[in-house]
């Protein structure tokens, strides 16, 4: 099943790059970033793959150094969804938070990604979380959380990680590797 799934998003985004790049070709204006959708374009047919596949994990057991859909941990986890669509990242969510452009809370665009200290009073990034939605009411993030595992939380409602929260950053989607 969860071959058909990873199927499934591989044809939804190949069919979407070959729309990006019909209208690229049809508009007739060339700029560096038309080679493929911006990861920081929150209308970005790839950003919607990696979450709509990242959802696809929603209840998968938190595992200690997990990497697969038996049991992720959080870093784990992105490494995985972000694996899935050709990008090869740093294993762990402190080396993670040094990747990519520092974002301010003002502009987290779904596809960006959340750090968060593991204790409230100090230390440094411990967990990892890709935003999936921004709205006035929310910053809805997906993680893999040590309690319930592969889940969805809200930022702007959450103490636990308002008082956690560190950092953001955006990757570059033009960065995997095929």
């Amino acid at each position: 099943m969860r071959e058909l799934k990873t199927i499934f998003f591989v044809i939804i985004l190949f069919y979407s790059s070959a729309q990006v790049w019909s209208q690229n070709a049809n508009s007739g204006q060339k700029k560096s970033s038309d080679s493929l959708p911006a990861f920081n374009n929150k209308n970005s047919a790839k950003v919607d793959a990696i979450i709509s596949y990242a959802k696809t994990f929603m209840g998968t057991p938190y595992k200690w150094g997990g990497t697969t859909p038996s049991g992720f941990d959080c870093s784990g986890f992105i490494n995985y969804i972000f694996g899935n669509f050709g990008f090869q990242l740093t294993r762990t969510s402190y080396n993670l938070a040094e990747l990519g452009e520092t974002i301010k809370l003002d502009d987290l665009q779904p596809g960006d990604l959340m750090f968060f200290r593991g204790s409230a009073n100090g230390g440094g990034v411990a967990h990892v979380a890709m935003v999936i939605e921004v709205s006035p009411d929310a910053i809805r993030f997906i993680h893999s959380s040590t309690s319930r595992g592969v889940t969805v939380d809200n930022f702007k409602t959450s103490k636990y990680y308002i008082s956690r929260y560190v950092k953001a950053k955006r990757l570059d989607y033009g960065a995997a590797k095929h």
